[in-house]
C-alpha cells in the first residue's frame, strides 16, 4: 500500500462526520468507546513516566488508557523500549505483535523546546546511486481539530518508526508532542483515530522533579 493511499484513506477518516463513521463491520472496539477517564496517571503506570519526565527535565503525558492489548506500563509485557537523545527528545513506544502481520503498536515522542517539526533521512537510489536527503518527520497534515483540552494535527504520512501510522501533534510551551497509531490487523483506520480520541482524552500531565 502506497503512502498516498494510506493518506487518503485516513483522511476521509477524519473528516467523516462523527455521526457516519460506524459501520457493521468497521465499529471501533469495545476498548474504544466512551468511558470515564482515571484523573492521575495509574499507579502501576506512573514511575516510568515519573522517571522519564525527570530525565529529560521537562513534562511528559501518562496515558491512563490504551488499545487492548498494549498497557502503558513502561516495564510491562507490551513495552517496546525508551529513548532519548541528547538534545532531550524522547521516543515511548508500546507493541503487541501476533505473526504474521498483526500489530498494535503505540508511539509517544517529545521534543522539548522545539516547535519546528524535526527532519528524518529519507535515501532513494537513483541511477544505481545512493542519495541521502532530509524530510519532514511528519506530513500531510489534516485540518485541525481540538480533542479533549489539545488542539491536534494529525499527520498521515509518517517516517521512521511512525510510518503507517496516524499520529497526533499539538505543540505546548514551545515544544511539541506527538502520539501515534500503526494502521494494521487487526485495527482499522476508524478504529485507529477512535483509539487516539480517547487516549488523548484520558492523557495526564507528569511534571518532573529535582
Amino acid at each position: 500500500m502506497t503512502g498516498l493511499r494510506v493518506a487518503v484513506l485516513v483522511a476521509l477518516a477524519l473528516t467523516v462526520p462523527a455521526g457516519l463513521t460506524a459501520c457493521a463491520d468497521d465499529e471501533p472496539t469495545p476498548a474504544a468507546k466512551a468511558s470515564p477517564a482515571p484523573r492521575a496517571c495509574p499507579t502501576s503506570w506512573k514511575p516510568g513516566w515519573q522517571q522519564l519526565a525527570n530525565r529529560v527535565k521537562a513534562p511528559v503525558y501518562c496515558p491512563t488508557w490504551m488499545p487492548s492489548p498494549l498497557d502503558g506500563d513502561m516495564k510491562g509485557p507490551t513495552k517496546n523500549g525508551v529513548s532519548v537523545k541528547s538534545d532531550r527528545s524522547w521516543l515511548a513506544s508500546f507493541l503487541w505483535h501476533e505473526p504474521p502481520s498483526q500489530d498494535v503498536h503505540v508511539n509517544f515522542r517529545a521534543y522539548p523546546g522545539r516547535a519546528v517539526i524535526p527532519r528524518c533521512e529519507d535515501t532513494q537510489v537513483v541511477a544505481g546511486k545512493v542519495r541521502h536527503r532530509p524530510i519532514p518527520c511528519f506530513s500531510d497534515a489534516q485540518p485541525q481539530r481540538r480533542v479533549g483540552r489539545f488542539m491536534i494535527t494529525p499527520y498521515t504520512v509518517n517516517q521512521g518508526v511512525d510510518q503507517w501510522h496516524v499520529l497526533y501533534l499539538w505543540r505546548e510551551r514551545g515544544s511539541i508532542y506527538t502520539v501515534s497509531q500503526h494502521v494494521a490487523k487487526p485495527t482499522t483506520y476508524r478504529q485507529v483515530v477512535a483509539n487516539l480520541d480517547r487516549l488523548l482524552r484520558g492523557l495526564r500531565r507528569v511534571e518532573p522533579k529535582a
